[in-house]
């Protein structure tokens, strides 16, 4: 089956009078975090962080050009974010693969793999987001067209839901080491803004 054309990751959001956005889905965020990638209504859906924090705005990117574009022009930003946004990339881009055989379709897919991986060069995440998604795609060689593109499209949610939940452990198990009255000093991003969901540094 093919990817459905709205599957909000976090649907029913609201702004609220602090700027922050209110989502119902509390097992998967917080109540006020931002959710910086989804995928909605087919397309890939971006908080625009450049406009932050004056404006809190989405950019819906409905192809691979777009994606890409998003990436370098730095509308998202830190590691986990950046790969959990290639991913859907990739899988955004197999939709409109028109190929009905699997080399054409790999052709095609590398190639958008390729231009991806040029929008940031020193981004690790982003490699390694791009690489699981070949290896999905190798795996399903001998699948039909269309069940490889559903189930790259379901590849790029678990590597986000894998995000959200590795950023509520590191969370829970850093909270059992921190006493009380005790800071902690974070280097680079270490918020929400910078993964799918919580934080690495301050999720939990």
């Amino acid at each position: 089956s093919s990817p459905p054309s709205n599957e909000p990751i976090a649907d029913n959001v609201s702004l609220s009078h602090s700027g922050l956005l209110r989502c119902p889905h509390r097992s998967r965020y917080n109540c006020t975090m931002v959710p910086t990638v989804q995928w909605h209504d087919g397309a890939v859906r971006l908080l625009d962080q450049s406009r932050l924090p004056e404006t809190v705005d989405f950019v819906d990117c409905r192809d691979v050009a777009s994606v890409a574009l998003a990436i370098r022009e730095l509308k998202v930003r830190g590691a986990p974010a950046i790969g959990v946004t290639a991913a859907m990339g990739v899988a955004l881009g197999a939709q409109s693969i028109t190929a009905s055989e699997y080399e054409s379709f790999a052709k095609e897919l590398l190639s958008i793999c390729d231009y991806l991986a040029s929008t940031r060069p020193t981004a690790v995440n982003l490699f390694w987001a791009i690489d699981r998604m070949k290896k999905k795609m190798a795996s399903l060689r001998d699948e039909p067209i269309v069940s490889i593109k559903a189930a790259l499209w379901k590849e790029s949610q678990a590597i986000l839901e894998e995000d959200i939940a590795l950023c509520k452990a590191m969370g829970r198990h850093g909270a059992e080491l921190i006493k009380k009255g005790q800071t902690v000093l974070t280097h680079c991003n270490a918020g929400a803004l910078a993964t799918a969901g919580y934080g690495t540094a301050l999720g939990g």
